[in-house]
């Protein structure tokens, strides 16, 4: 059975241009997924899919493979799944994949290895997300109207207290591992026989402007 890890990194970034290769911490951003999924030990090759000459030379400088990437699915609406689909069906060695975002800079191999028990244990799930819980109730929510004035989002939750309300909790965009046939039927990683990984909020970053990308060079300076 073979299990890859895929990093989806375009070239064509709008708000944060060459986000991609961008130097995060002393290495390009593409470098810390991409180590992160080698010191797991879980993966038997790790692949970059990419249209980009210069994004494809970075991720060769630190151990990882090439997919090529055809432009039609490198558009500002190309979706993610779209580039794993690719991906199985240009692998058909595949079995288990793992989507790793680029800017999953954060990410440690031990979270990864938890995540991959979920998918590899009893469970029998096929796919696993990283999620995150939220800091306050969501079910409180609340809505403005045109006026500006605030009402409940979800109103049959009013004066429930959060002990009694539904653990919920969401991706946060940092991995998803799917199982190959379970992937190219439902064609979403929302799929059927879903588990939630819970990423310490330390390791989750999601990095669309430059604001996005100071806060996480100081988180890892942090760290280290």
């Amino acid at each position: 059975m073979s299990i890859v890890a895929l990093i989806p990194a375009r070239g064509g970034s709008k708000r944060l241009p060459r986000k991609n290769i961008t130097e995060v911490g002393g290495v390009p951003m593409l470098a810390h997924p991409i180590m992160a999924a080698r010191a797991s030990g879980l993966f038997e090759h790790i692949y970059v899919s990419t249209e980009d000459a210069e994004i494809a030379a970075t991720a060769n400088q630190f151990g990882a493979e090439i997919i090529e990437r055809p432009m039609e699915i490198a558009m500002d609406r190309s979706t993610v799944v779209e580039v794993c689909i690719h991906a199985l069906e240009t692998n058909p060695d595949i079995e288990i994949l793992c989507c790793i975002y680029a800017t999953a800079v954060l990410l440690t191999p031990e979270t990864l290895i938890l995540a991959h028990t979920l998918l590899d244990g009893e469970s029998e799930a096929d796919f696993v997300m990283g999620v995150s819980e939220y800091e306050h109730p969501p079910l409180q929510a609340l809505k403005s109207d045109d006026n500006g004035y605030l009402s409940y989002q979800w109103p049959e939750w009013r004066g429930v207290q959060s002990q009694f309300q539904p653990h919920l909790v969401v991706s946060n965009g940092t991995f998803y591992w799917a199982r190959r046939q379970a992937l190219l039927e439902e064609k979403s990683f929302y799929g059927h026989r879903l588990r939630g990984a819970i990423v310490p909020p330390v390791e989750v970053s999601d990095i669309d402007t430059r604001e996005d990308l100071v806060r996480v060079v100081s988180m890892l300076n942090s760290k280290h």
